[in-house]
């Protein structure tokens, strides 16, 4: 990178510029107590050739500093779109086994609870037959809205695929995530799903499992699966 025209700072200012912006606090003081050596050489040292080329060193440094933030700032997002389902603001499948395992990790070092919901809404296939897969995905969303407004920030939310959702209680044990569990189900099914010129009552099914350090995230969450269509064939709910 040549500079034409360029002002020439006294190397001095440019190595407290440098330092700074690497987040360097201080330097300590070269021998004869000039305070500007640079790789063994002293500001005195420095032709005005010498200090045109380390400020071109310095700007081309300043922009790769910049190049890779917006790198970094790329790749965040990218994993953030990677990490969310393609209809809802929810966590995938993928992304919400890789939390399930690092909750797991957690309760087995700190002996906390946690518990595993997971969610299946009744009937969404003769929703589907009957007014179109618009409205499936309307209640889809519906679903996704009523699940993840009524956990605490520290609770997460996944749509694991079709019509099942799955939610991590942290700080919960069996009892308590029943508990919890039963009431977000009353949260979901309390207002009714309306979509054009049709209206219908929302019904899920859930069943709910204790995470624990026995049992691997898919087989965690093949748990509650189970316990989920337990339930529904209980209910004899479709």
């Amino acid at each position: 990178m040549k500079i034409t025209g360029a002002r020439i700072e006294p190397f001095s200012t440019i190595r407290r510029r440098a330092l700074a912006q690497a987040g360097a606090q201080s330097a300590a003081p070269a021998a004869g107590g000039d305070t500007t050596a640079f790789l063994g050489l002293a500001e005195r040292d420095l032709t005005p050739a010498v200090q045109r080329a380390l400020q071109s060193l310095l700007i081309e440094i300043d922009d790769l500093r910049g190049e890779v933030a917006r790198l970094k700032a790329q790749l965040a997002e990218t994993q953030d779109l990677a990490d969310r389902d393609g209809l809802t603001p929810l966590l995938n499948r993928r992304a919400f086994l890789r939390e399930v395992g690092r909750i797991r990790a957690f309760c087995q070092r700190y002996g906390a609870p946690a518990s595993l919901v997971y969610f299946d809404v009744d009937e969404l296939k003769s929703i589907n037959d009957r007014f179109g897969h618009a409205a499936g995905d309307a209640v889809l969303q519906a679903v996704a809205d009523r699940l993840s407004g009524n956990v605490r920030d520290s609770d997460l939310v996944g749509r694991m695929g079709g019509d099942e959702f799955a939610v991590i209680l942290v700080q919960a044990d069996q009892p308590v995530a029943e508990a919890k569990a039963a009431a977000l189900a009353r949260a979901v099914e309390r207002e009714p799903m309306s979509f054009g010129d049709w209206s219908a009552p929302l019904h899920v099914s859930y069943g709910v499992r204790q995470i624990s350090a026995d049992l691997e995230p898919e087989a965690l969450v093949a748990a509650a699966d189970a316990a989920m269509y337990a339930a529904k064939r209980d209910r004899g709910a479709a």
